[in-house]
């Protein structure tokens, strides 16, 4: 199989692209430059630097020409700011270029497409009772990036959206998004205790998530999402292994808050967020509720796609090691950007 990609030199990019080689399949992405410093990106991948907006429809024509699988590894998610409509980057940089690039996939011969999603848009569709999407725009966009690639599938044409959850893994040289949650908690690192919501999430490594990617493209049929998850773990065990990591101990007191106190501890970040003049993907009073649920998905689906065991907690505190380093400002790294 031939695989074009776009994105191919990220993190979750390069780690399919890795897999697919070994599995004998060709890869060619188109990427932004520079390249992080000593990153893992496979030799044999053929690479393209550019950014893919800046493309007229005949030169992704030639370019895609002979390839039979479409993977999207690239996009934006709520952790990348912009001023209100904050949907309208959603749009331009995770949907509008499925509405342009799917229907060239289709004039080409290519047989398929993946395109990594959000496990939000589960969520969604599992409690329509939150009415997550009237207040959150990030997770409409990815509502309507699900609807808009299912709309190009059909009997010649399979389309997998891959839901995917928080991922932990490092890609040598590039900033892990995983800052922002130092941020988040060093405020309380003089307190004898962390005060966080009471619930939980799913979570896969990076390599499990490039094994999910090559096992859409080769597996899934018609237009499907599949809820991606290897791991779920409380907030509480999940942050228990974030200051063991942080050099903190592995016995940290986690008090669990409820929803309005998370909402009052907010406060500040919805004045900033006035003050900057942003608004956010995920509504800063929504997302207390949010994240007091348990936003955890059967392991089955993604074993379905050829996902086996990794060391969860060994990711989990690489990725806390370096974003510390990074926050310290004791190395340098590429921003992650979305592509």
């Amino acid at each position: 199989m031939k695989v074009f990609m776009i994105g191919g030199t990220g993190l979750l990019g390069s780690a399919a692209a890795e897999l697919f080689i070994q599995k004998g399949h060709e890869v060619k992405t188109v990427a932004l430059p520079p390249l992080p410093e000593g990153a893992p990106i496979p030799e044999e991948m053929e690479i393209v630097f550019a950014n893919i907006n800046d493309k007229t429809d005949d030169e992704l024509r030639e370019m895609m020409a002979g390839y039979d699988c479409f993977v999207f590894a690239a996009g934006i998610d709520e952790r990348v700011e912009f001023p209100a409509p904050v949907y309208d980057a959603y749009y331009k940089f995770n949907i509008a270029p499925l509405k342009r690039i799917l229907p060239i996939c289709k004039e080409v011969g290519m047989k398929n497409a993946v395109i990594l999603g959000s496990y939000f848009s589960y969520l969604a569709k599992q409690r329509p009772d939150m009415k997550l999407c009237e207040k959150h725009p990030y997770i409409r966009s990815r509502i309507d990036q699900e609807e808009v690639a299912f709309s190009f599938a059909d009997e010649n044409f399979d389309v997998a959206v891959l839901e995917l959850p928080y991922i932990f893994g490092t890609q040598p040289g590039r900033k892990p998004v995983w800052v922002i949650l130092i941020e988040q908690i060093k405020r309380m690192d003089k307190l004898p205790f962390t005060m966080y919501p009471g619930g939980g999430t799913a979570m896969l490594t990076v390599r499990q998530v490039g094994e999910v990617i090559v096992g859409a493209a080769e597996k899934s049929k018609g237009a499907k999402a599949w809820p991606i998850s290897m791991y779920n773990q409380t907030w509480k065990e999940f942050l228990k292994i974030v200051y063991a990591a942080r050099g903190m101990g592995d016995d940290r007191k986690i008090i669990s808050v409820a929803p309005w106190m998370m909402r009052m501890g907010l406060g500040g970040v919805k004045k900033e967020y006035a003050e900057k003049g942003i608004e956010s993907g995920i509504d800063v009073d929504g997302l207390a509720d949010i994240m007091a649920i348990n936003l955890f998905i059967d392991r089955k689906y993604s074993v379905e796609l050829g996902a086996t065991e990794d060391d969860i907690k060994a990711a989990i505190t690489d990725s806390i090691k370096v974003s510390q380093a990074s926050y310290d400002g004791t190395v340098k790294l590429l921003e992650m950007k979305g592509e």
